[in-house]
């Protein structure tokens, strides 16, 4: 049983790597015809589905598909159609991220090169590193126990901060009220960040669906991958970089407000 599991999973990694690459080379084509790099947002969340579609079509699926495994492709349907239809919806007929662009200018090299080795292939490598408990865990043959339903449990509080933000956000963007003021109401009083701690949540409990096998709980490396991903490399750092340049009381706001893990404000 143990063997079928490993070959299982090393089938449905080899398919998910050269998805993960189509899907790449795809958003490099389209980015390079729009002169955008902001187009790897979007394709971050349909990556991932596309990952979770081939890993159960390239499956061992004789028996059909175990709850874990069918758990999987929904969570991650979900989670990845809802992201990518926010964020194109942020970015379209919009100019290019600020983020995108200050890495650009930086750079100094062409957009051809920028697009390639400092946005997509890094992306590429961060998506298959984090989608691996959905290719390996698809191939789970257990019934759904205790350890997936803390997992489905996790994923869902992660859903709930990082949909429920990204609306606040938008929503106090939408006012004009509000231009040029800092949004530091509703989820955003408890973190500075709430959609990227509900995204490593998500991850969190993708990982622990797919720990219900010994295959899935080696996986670990996709929520620690993520967390660092969103904390330390692409996420929060850049994001906050740029307002503490941009809004006002922005640093009276990181003293009261937890940067990451949602916990009640301090008084000032």
């Amino acid at each position: 049983m143990i063997d079928n599991d490993v070959s299982q999973s090393v089938v449905t990694l080899v398919a998910g790597l050269v998805t993960v690459v189509v899907v790449m080379a795809a958003g490099l084509a389209i980015s390079h015809r729009q002169k955008k790099l902001t187009v790897v947002d979007t394709l971050w969340g349909l990556g991932f589905v596309a990952v979770a579609i081939v890993s159960v079509v390239s499956g061992d699926r004789g028996e059909g598909m175990p709850g874990p495994a069918l758990l999987l492709l929904v969570l991650t349907g979900i989670w990845g159609i809802r992201l990518a239809a926010y964020l194109h919806r942020r970015n379209n007929g919009k100019a290019e991220d600020p983020r995108y662009q200050a890495l650009a200018d930086e750079d100094g090299r062409s957009f051809e090169q920028v697009a390639l080795r400092r946005v997509f292939l890094p992306q590429g490598i961060a998506m298959f590193l984090v989608a691996t408990p959905i290719m390996v865990g698809v191939n789970n043959e257990g019934s759904i126990g205790w350890l997936t339903l803390v997992g489905v449990l996790v994923w869902a509080v992660g859903f709930f901060f990082e949909s429920v933000g990204d609306w606040q956000l938008a929503t106090f963007k939408s006012n004009p009220e509000n231009q040029g003021k800092l949004m530091d109401q509703g989820l955003w009083r408890y973190t500075r960040h709430p959609n990227y701690f509900g995204d490593a949540a998500v991850w969190t409990g993708l990982w622990l669906v797919a720990a219900s096998s010994w295959a899935g709980v080696i996986t670990v490396i996709s929520p620690i991958a993520m967390t660092i991903f969103l904390t330390k490399v692409t996420g929060a750092s850049l994001n906050e970089k740029g307002m503490k340049q941009s809004k006002p009381g922005y640093d009276e706001y990181v003293r009261r407000t937890s940067g990451f893990i949602p916990l009640p404000p301090k008084k000032a």
